[in-house]
């Protein structure tokens, strides 16, 4: 299934708001600095206090996504994305390619660091849409599911 989400984007108060929403809202707090992740290798280490990734959940249904990694991009009008998390890569596909004519691709479609097919756009109404595949949410490991078993090496007899 395919769900949006806003994504609040701050300039260094990501975990400021996230805990003040938390506070008005209830809800679990989940905050993932830039120190520590894979994108801490890409980023000066004064970074490292910034929240990379930030989600309120209630009752397990998500509230809220924010980060602090628009950096000094930051002006009135822009700190809200909208995230597609897509319930499969066909459709991810094909919402995609349709956002992006007369639009301009920040991102295409990849692999990320995090394990998920992330890509993002701007469309042609100048709306920034994050687009969020993650194929262990959507099709978890099942252990009678012989699609899903790995490809290992044999060992040696």
């Amino acid at each position: 299934m395919t769900t949006i989400n806003a994504y609040l984007n701050f300039n260094g108060r990501c975990r400021e708001a996230l805990t003040f929403y938390q506070e008005c809202l209830g809800g679990e707090l989940y905050l993932q600095k830039i120190a520590g992740s894979p994108m801490a290798l890409h980023m000066p280490s004064r970074a490292g206090e910034k929240i990379l990734h930030g989600s309120l959940t209630l009752n397990g249904k998500v509230l809220l996504l924010a980060s602090d990694m628009i950096g000094t991009d930051l002006i009135p009008g822009n700190q809200i994305t909208l995230c597609l998390n897509c319930g499969n890569e066909h459709d991810m596909q094909e919402s995609f390619d349709k956002l992006t004519r007369e639009g301009t691709i920040k991102h295409h479609l990849h692999q990320s660091l995090w394990g998920t097919t992330f890509g993002e756009l701007t469309d042609r109404f100048g709306m920034t849409w994050m687009f969020n595949y993650s194929r262990m949410l959507n099709h978890p490991v099942t252990p009678d599911d012989p699609e899903d078993e790995p490809d290992l090496p044999s060992l040696p007899q």
